[in-house]
Order: structure tokens, then C-alpha cells, then sequence
């Protein structure tokens, strides 16, 4: 049974409250006096159940909403790392276009210039070693990782500490024990 009820702090809003269903005569025995069961009873008891109701409702849409806002922040960070994705294998493809007379070797560091028709092109020779005499203007090094993807100079300290701790972690990852639950430990010490 349902009754729609305004509330006292806002009179232009009504909601509405489910009852439990009214019987005379539950489980097959009749009532005494089916109104002393079924009546309302004071007509605050049902504002109260009112206002308790919409309580309730204001939480549920609080909550999905931060979860919503949760999501829609993971998504924004993995539109985030798709584009970066996306640069760095634009980067790479761009630079193994590159003209190059030498096979390439992971681990190397490579060295690109520029020639006046426009053409890029790899050298192991670095500006510092032409000196002066460079023939051509110095474009940026990379370094060629087993992957087969480009880390510029400026980025290889990093990414080869980061290589190096993923490295050691695959070296040791039989020490792993299994865990069917999240694990927390040390993050809140």
C-alpha cells in the first residue's frame, strides 16, 4: 500500500512511502480488530517514514554518483594513456623510417640528422664526436630498446632504471607467493 506525503521542509515536494500490505486475517486467523493492525496511526510517523525514505534516496544517488565520478576519472586517465599509446608509437614508427646505412642494435644509442632535402637520417656518430666539422644539422639520440621502441637521450637514465627494477621483479617473481585476496601490506604502514 502506498501514501504519497509532502514533507514539512519541502512543502512543493512529495514523496511517496510503501506500507506493508494490510490482512485480517494473517496466516488464516482472524484479527480481533483488523483496524487496531491496519490503521496509519499519527500522521508525523508517516513524515517521518517520509522524510527517512528520501534520506535513503539521497544517499543511493550520493553514492552512485561518486562512484560514477570514480569511473569517469579512470576513463579520462585511460584516454590519457592511449594518446601517450599512440604518440610514442608514432614517434617509434617515424624513426625506424629514418634512413640508416648500419643495422640497428638494441641497446645502441643512435643519432638523428637532418639534410637539406629534408631527409632524416641515423648515424652512430654523435655531434660531439663530429665537432665542428658536423655535416648536418643535429635533429636528437635515441637509444634502440629490445623492444624495438625509441627513448630519447633525455629519457634513458629512467627508462633503464625502470627496465632494470622489471628485470629484477621477473628474476624473482617464483618468490611471489600465491594470493587470492588483495594485499595491502606495507601501503598503509
Amino acid at each position: 500500500m502506498d501514501r504519497t506525503v509532502s514533507l514539512p521542509s519541502q512543502p512543493d515536494k512529495t514523496t511517496t512511502v510503501t506500507l506493508v500490505e494490510s490482512n485480517s486475517a494473517p496466516s488464516g486467523l482472524e484479527l480481533v480488530s483488523s483496524y487496531q493492525t491496519n490503521r496509519v496511526g499519527d500522521p508525523m510517523d508517516l513524515v517521518a517514514l517520509a522524510s527517512q525514505v528520501q534520506r535513503g534516496d539521497d544517499f543511493v544517488r550520493a553514492n552512485a554518483c561518486n562512484k560514477l565520478t570514480v569511473i569517469a576519472d579512470q576513463i579520462r586517465y585511460l584516454q590519457q594513456q592511449a594518446r601517450k599509446v599512440l604518440e610514442d608509437a608514432k614517434m617509434d614508427a617515424d624513426l625506424h623510417h629514418a634512413a640508416c646505412n648500419i643495422v640497428k642494435k638494441p641497446g645502441n644509442m643512435y643519432y638523428l640528422y637532418q639534410r637539406p632535402s629534408g631527409q632524416k637520417y641515423f648515424s652512430i656518430i654523435s655531434p660531439k664526436e663530429w665537432g665542428p666539422s658536423c655535416p648536418h644539422p643535429f635533429i636528437g639520440a635515441y637509444k634502440l630498446q629490445h623492444d624495438m621502441s625509441w627513448t630519447p637521450i633525455d629519457q634513458v637514465e629512467k627508462r633503464d632504471s625502470e627496465i632494470a627494477i622489471m628485470d629484477k621483479l621477473l628474476s624473482q617473481q617464483t618468490a611471489l607467493p600465491s594470493c587470492a585476496e588483495p594485499n595491502f601490506e606495507g601501503i598503509a604502514k
